[in-house]
C-alpha cells in the first residue's frame, strides 16, 4: 500500500468487529445455545493443563484412539472462553474426530505472551495424549494462535480462521487498551514475521487462511497477505473468502458436519 492509502484508513472501523457487525449478539446467542446442547448430549472430559482456574480444556472424545483438532476461540485475547464453543463439536464427532477447546487466560490480566505461552501447554497436552501432533485451527484471535502453533512445529496442520497475522495494526485501536500492546511487542507477536516452517521444521507446513467474504478489507488483507507470503517461502497454503459470511457468521460451516470446512479440517486430523 502506499502512504496515501495507509492514510485514509480507518483502523478502527476496519477491526472493531462488534461494532461492524450489530447483530453479532445474535450470533454468539446461537453459540451459547448450540453449546449447551452439545454439552447436554455428549459430556466433555475437562482437562487441566496448567494450575490456573482458565488453563483447563475441554475434550469432546470420539474414541480414545481418534484424532484430536484443537481450536483455540476468538474474542481478541480478552473476552470468551472454551464454553461458548462447544457447539462446534458434534460435527468433528459425526466423523470420528475428536475436538479440544482450551480456555486460557485473559487481557488484561496477563499479557498476550502468556496467552500465546497457554496455548502451547494445551496443544502440548493433546499432542502427550495422543503421540502426534494436532491440528489447530482457530477464530481471529484464534486464527493468530493456530498460525503461530505452526511455525513453530507444534501442529500438523493449521487453519486459521479469521486470523490478525500482523498485530501492529491494532495498536492505534480501542481494542489496544486491553491488549496494550506497542509497535515494538506487536511486531514480535506476530505470525507474518516469525520463521516460515519449512521442510526441515518439525511438525507440519499446511496452512489455510478462510475468512468471511463480508469481512472488512483489512481482515480479508491479512489472510490473503499471509497465505501469499508462507506459500512464496514454501508452505502449503490455501486462502478462502467465504461468500456472504461476516466475522461471527464465517464459524456457521463448523457446526455442519457436511460443510467444506468441517470435511477440510478432518482430514486434515486424519492425515495427522
Amino acid at each position: 500500500m502506499t502512504g496515501k492509502s495507509e492514510a485514509v484508513i480507518d483502523l478502527e472501523a476496519e477491526y472493531n468487529n462488534r461494532a461492524r457487525v450489530p447483530d453479532h449478539p445474535a450470533v454468539m446467542a446461537m453459540w451459547r445455545e448450540t453449546a449447551e446442547a452439545a454439552r447436554t448430549a455428549h459430556p466433555p472430559v475437562e482437562i487441566a493443563y496448567g494450575k490456573g482456574e482458565r488453563e483447563v480444556m475441554d475434550l469432546f472424545e470420539a474414541d480414545p484412539d481418534a484424532p484430536v483438532a484443537v481450536f483455540l476461540h476468538g474474542g481478541y485475547w480478552q473476552a470468551l472462553d472454551k464454553g461458548w464453543f462447544s457447539g462446534l463439536a458434534p460435527a468433528f464427532l459425526a466423523h470420528g474426530v475428536s475436538l479440544a477447546v482450551p480456555s486460557y487466560d485473559l487481557a488484561p490480566a496477563v499479557r498476550l505472551g502468556r496467552i500465546l505461552g497457554q496455548a502451547r501447554e494445551a496443544v502440548a497436552i493433546i499432542r502427550a495424549r495422543t503421540g502426534t501432533r494436532p491440528v489447530v485451527f482457530g477464530h481471529s484471535a484464534g486464527g493468530h494462535m493456530a498460525a503461530c502453533m505452526l511455525s513453530e512445529g507444534r501442529a500438523s496442520a493449521a487453519v486459521a480462521i479469521s486470523g490478525v497475522f500482523d498485530l501492529r495494526r491494532l495498536v492505534p485501536t480501542s481494542l489496544n487498551k486491553a491488549l496494550d500492546l506497542d509497535e515494538r511487542e506487536a511486531a514480535a507477536l506476530s505470525p507474518l514475521f516469525w520463521p516460515v516452517p519449512n521442510g526441515s521444521t518439525p511438525g507440519g507446513t499446511i496452512l489455510d487462511c478462510v475468512v468471511g467474504g463480508e469481512e472488512s478489507p483489512e481482515f480479508l488483507r491479512q489472510s490473503r497477505l499471509m497465505a501469499d507470503h508462507w506459500a512464496a517461502n514454501g508452505v502449503e497454503t490455501r486462502y478462502e473468502a467465504l461468500p456472504g459470511l461476516n466475522h461471527f457468521t464465517v464459524l456457521d460451516p463448523l457446526f455442519d458436519a457436511d460443510s467444506p470446512l468441517v470435511k477440510r479440517i478432518v482430514g486434515l486430523a486424519k492425515a495427522a
